[in-house]
């Protein structure tokens, strides 16, 4: 019998391990972002709402398989960040990271938002990342050329959600 994942919005103080050993165990984010994680974690634990990060976790059995971390954008009225997602590598290959966007675009939509944007590198290590974005129903938006260094430029995307309906879960990149 296969194990069921369970989604989660609460932020638990265990949380900051978790995710940290997360996103290290991607190879993507260096430790100043792997940091940044955490820290996002840390001020959702003190802040609560307040802090404008919102959570989801998917677990199996009580372990961290994958996470979002979202929230309105200060100053707009109906748009969010999608500031991380992530999958254990072990993991990845099951439908987790679609499932989490989903799921997250839905809570999303029932706070009102229209508008999510999410953004990554341009460098070619993240290509399955904006083919995932792409699938999802995400469009490019704009490239920053140059941003985070040279020749690494920022590539941001766009969603528009519907309030009223579930956003479909996004198709596999050809």
């Amino acid at each position: 019998m296969e194990n069921t994942i369970v989604y989660r919005e609460e932020v638990r103080p265990e949380d900051r391990e978790a995710v940290g050993r997360l996103v290290r165990a991607t190879g993507f984010f260096s430790e100043e972002e792997s940091g940044i994680a955490v820290e996002l974690v840390d001020e959702r634990l003190a802040k609560g709402e307040a802090s404008g990060y919102l959570f989801l976790f998917a677990e199996e059995e009580a372990r961290l398989l994958g996470y979002a971390c979202f929230g309105p954008i200060p100053g707009s009225l109906h748009s969010c960040d999608l500031y991380w997602i992530a999958v254990d590598p072990n993991e990845q290959g099951r439908g987790i990271g679609k499932k989490l966007l989903a799921e997250s675009e839905r809570l999303m939509a029932e706070r009102g938002t229209r508008r999510v944007y999410a953004d990554t590198s341009s460098r070619p290590q993240y290509e399955p990342t904006r083919a995932f974005y792409l699938a999802c129903g995400y469009r490019q938006e704009a490239f920053l050329p140059d941003f985070y260094a040279p020749g690494d430029g920022k590539v941001i995307f766009v969603k528009l959600l519907v309030s009223s309906s579930r956003p479909k879960i996004c198709m596999q990149p050809h």
